[in-house]
């Protein structure tokens, strides 16, 4: 992808973003919380979805793989760095 495109669909999804807001702002209180639980609900994956997700992905890599990519979560997961 070209570094201006991505930052041309940046600026775009930062312009709507900062519409959506602004809309947002005129709304009285109970039509707000209509707004919130709307949002809440896009962002909210359902169990079905999840499912889908899982089933679509399940058995995507060989054994070998599998076992391979355990290892690693374990190795880089089980590390304290003291800088964080």
């Amino acid at each position: 992808m070209h570094v201006g495109a991505s930052r041309g669909s940046f600026k775009e999804a930062v312009s709507k973003l900062e519409t959506i807001v602004e809309e947002l702002k005129m709304l009285p209180p109970d039509r707000l919380d209509s707004a919130a639980d709307y949002i809440h609900r896009l962002k909210t994956i359902s169990r079905a979805e999840r499912t889908a997700i899982i089933e679509r992905t399940a058995g995507s890599l060989a054994p070998e793989e599998g076992d391979e990519l355990a290892r690693i979560i374990e190795e880089g997961c089980e590390r304290i760095d003291e800088r964080d």
